[in-house]
């Protein structure tokens, strides 16, 4: 098929529908009329010899070969974005809106109270957090960027480790009081573990300790069982059970007594923070300083 520039102009309205949502939606992304749109995605559905979204009177959502040309076309709409920043000398500018599917942990225990320093460098920029349970299509989705735990699984996506956090065991006084202090991680399979699913597998995550000598997996157990950090955090806070958490975030809690650190010597295990962006050469301006203010301040944890 020879190049047609009009099918070009057409892949930026199909973007615009995609993340809106809808042709009203996408029409205020772009500054046209809904019906200015609907005929903007029928001429390029016609060019194209393929129907690309399936319309209801509430929504409209892609077909299979609309996903396959959508998620194949972005990227490159993308790196045209960032050719015109280039052209228009301002190739450090980082401006727009991005958006970030994040870690629910990280979010609110990490970034939590630092962003405004990162708005007050990049006034032009407005940032959408999302977080989700399972990370799923960036491009579909309209993410530019996913920050989250966990070993990479993604063969689609480019993947880069930023840091590695430790893993800590701990309880709080009011546990403690109640059941005592266990002495050695095997002690743990008596006493009443908070448990943390993992999304992938759907089973609990397995709690294993390692120091410079030796790994000890350990088969706990408990009746509560969690998908959100924060809330397992505030039971574990409330005395009902010990529970592993990222040690990021909560060193005030530790310094003041409201945690104990119950095995301080088997600090062994690491969860990556790993950063994911759509497989591309170049990663727009606004993905990689965002990236890198997340390892700042994680560095300095």
């Amino acid at each position: 098929m020879a190049f047609d520039g009009r099918i070009l102009a057409g892949v930026g309205v199909l973007t615009a529908v995609v993340e809106g949502g809808s042709f009203v939606k996408g029409a205020e992304l772009l500054g046209l009329t809904a019906s200015g749109v609907s005929r903007a995605i029928s001429r390029l559905e016609v060019r194209l010899g393929a129907r690309l979204l399936d319309r209801t009177t509430r929504s409209v959502t892609l077909t299979d070969e609309g996903r396959r040309f959508y998620e194949a076309a972005k990227p490159h709409l993308a790196a045209i974005e960032d050719a015109a920043v280039l052209a228009s000398g301002a190739a450090s500018a980082v401006r727009g809106r991005l958006k970030v599917d994040i870690d629910p942990f990280f979010l609110p225990l990490v970034l939590a109270g630092r962003l405004g320093e990162f708005c007050d460098r990049y006034p032009e920029l407005s940032i959408e957090f999302v977080s989700t349970e399972h990370l799923g299509d960036l491009v579909s989705e309209g993410i530019d960027l996913a920050i989250r735990f966990g070993q990479p699984r993604f063969s689609t996506l480019v993947s880069r480790k930023l840091i590695e956090a430790p893993i800590l065991t701990v309880a709080s006084p009011k546990y403690i009081a109640r059941h005592g202090r266990p002495k050695h991680p095997s002690d743990l399979a008596g006493h009443r573990c908070l448990q943390f699913l993992d999304p992938h597998s759907g089973r609990p995550f397995e709690w294993e300790f390692i120091n410079a000598e030796q790994t000890v997996p350990v088969e706990t157990k408990g009746p509560l069982t969690f998908t959100d950090p924060k809330s397992m955090l505030t039971e574990c806070l409330a005395g009902s059970g010990v529970a592993q958490i990222i040690g990021w975030g909560v060193g005030d809690l530790l310094r003041g007594g409201d945690l104990i650190d119950l095995f301080p010597e088997w600090h062994g295990e690491r969860f990556p923070l790993l950063a994911f962006h759509p497989s591309r050469k170049h990663p727009p301006a606004k993905v990689g300083v965002f990236t890198d203010f997340c390892l700042e301040i994680a560095s300095t944890l």
